[in-house]
């Protein structure tokens, strides 16, 4: 709903009201800094993310591991009322063992990861695949029975690529959008739905399709669907239109395949963490300042830049202001989601649980996602009664690298649960080159791409406006 000019100049009003009622506190500001350049351990914490446990997808052994890594290390830390909270998910998956190679007319190793929860091939397949990105919609229905049990190839050659990342808002000259999010592109297309459906019913014994992205690079995601599902890879663009050419000249080919996977069904509830720092002020002790972020994880690279370096960040902040003897107003709460990737599915899920008083008390929600690198400012999500308070609280951060909030949305994360609630939820604008052409949801989303320095300054950023939050005399402004 449109608001009246009277209204926005209102709330304005009011937040400016707020921001010089409100007193910075510089003290602890350089407290924050001092510490997180001292005491840091975004290092540990990162490393033992990606390289002790690497992938982290929901509801797989690494997943489990990495949930009981990040309590214990809280509860090290000190934090009051640790603990983790379930939630109904499903089965998990680990990838066992791929094989994907092109034996006919020569040999050759091909690029290419199973999707998520696919089932195991039978056995090992060799054979010529069925190509059906040049037929009719009455051929591919004439073929239908020669489908079961084969390797199916349902999309014509991929020629339209991500081949940009999304703009960075904050940065000298760029006009920001409205809705900042992900290409279209990286949905799957209505026709590769309908064939993979055809495939399925066929009971076909693999389908390969190709990535979005180019260069390598392979973008996979996936879902559990159960006892219908077929083996499904995902293959380069490159070597999957390669492919696609050699059998549009009659040249016969024939592949090797072999996917082997295990279900995990013991436990099908997965977790979020949860870590508070208590307020002490007697009347706004129970309203909450909370940091969030997700450690969940796609399963082809080891999930660096989405999310291990978010989830380093929010701990971050909190040990650092933990570790200065930080006494907020408002109770300080950490939460590491589980699910995110599947559809925001933790956050939902604490959501969905909370009570309406615990929804009142939610003074404001901060995530970290999308994008690595500095924080240069925030999304303020059309909150015109926030942004007056972000921009005090971020010039305090302009030396080091602090840029300017703009007013739009982002989409596809996990303060979207908050705001369909009506708490305030924000998430910061961080480096998108290389994330959307090269890391995101990809093989390439390795720790080679996330600077520890980065995640220092990230840190700095969030603790600074937990407390900021944590210290205002008036709940943070809804819309």
């Amino acid at each position: 709903m449109l608001q009246s000019p009277r209204r926005i100049a209102a709330v304005l009003l009011c937040a400016v009201s707020l921001v010089s009622a409100q007193t910075i506190d510089t003290a602890t500001l350089a407290k924050i800094s001092a510490e997180a350049a001292s005491g840091s351990q975004v290092s540990q914490v990162f490393d033992t993310l990606t390289i002790d446990i690497g992938p982290r997808l929901t509801n797989s052994p690494a997943f489990f591991r990495a949930v009981d890594f990040a309590a214990d290390k809280l509860k090290a830390w000190g934090f009051e009322n640790t603990h983790k909270e379930s939630w109904k998910f499903g089965r998990g998956w680990t990838l066992n063992k791929l094989t994907l190679e092109m034996t006919e007319p020569r040999y050759m190793p091909l690029i290419g990861y199973a999707e998520g929860w696919s089932p195991s091939t039978a056995g090992e397949l060799v054979a010529t695949p069925i190509y059906l990105g040049d037929k009719t919609p009455a051929q591919i229905e004439a073929l239908k029975a020669s489908l079961k049990g084969a390797i199916v190839m349902p999309l014509p050659p991929q020629q339209v690529y991500v081949r940009e990342d999304r703009p960075q808002p904050s940065a000298s000259g760029v006009v920001a959008p409205e809705i900042l999010s992900p290409s279209p592109l990286f949905a799957t297309p209505a026709e590769a739905q309908r064939l993979n459906v055809l495939a399925r019913t066929a009971g076909a014994g693999l389908v390969l399709r190709p990535s979005v992205l180019s260069d390598g690079t392979v973008y996979v995601t996936g879902r559990d669907q159960g006892a219908a599902n077929v083996p499904s890879v995902i293959l380069s663009s490159e070597h999957y239109n390669m492919i696609a050419g050699m059998m549009e000249h009659n040249i016969p080919v024939k592949l090797r395949v072999n996917v082997q996977a295990t279900y995990q069904e013991a436990e099908t509830n997965s977790y979020n963490i949860i870590a508070e720092i208590p307020g002490t002020d007697p009347l706004l002790k129970d309203q909450v300042v909370m940091l969030g972020a997700h450690i969940d994880s796609w399963h082809t690279g080891v999930g660096a830049t989405d999310n291990a370096d978010g989830t380093t960040t929010m701990m971050e902040a909190m040990r650092i202001l933990k570790a200065i003897g930080a006494k907020p107003r408002r109770t300080i709460r950490l939460a590491l989601w589980g699910g995110e990737e599947q559809g925001l599915l933790g956050s939902k899920a604490w959501v969905a649980k909370a009570t309406k008083q615990d929804l009142e008390n939610l003074s404001v929600y901060f995530n970290i996602d999308n994008g690595t690198g500095p924080i240069y400012g925030f999304a303020m999500e059309n909150n015109e009664g926030a942004k007056p308070l972000f921009d005090s609280w971020l010039a305090q951060l302009r030396d080091i690298g602090a840029r300017k909030n703009v007013n739009l949305r982002l989409t596809n994360t996990d303060h979207l649960s908050f705001i369909a609630a009506g708490v305030p939820g924000f998430n910061p604008f961080q480096d998108y080159q290389d994330y959307d052409v090269r890391t995101h949801h990809t093989n390439m989303d390795t720790r080679d791409h996330v600077k520890t320095a980065d995640l220092r300054q990230s840190a700095i950023v969030m603790a600074s406006f937990a407390w900021q939050a944590a210290q205002m005399d008036e709940r943070l402004p809804r819309k």
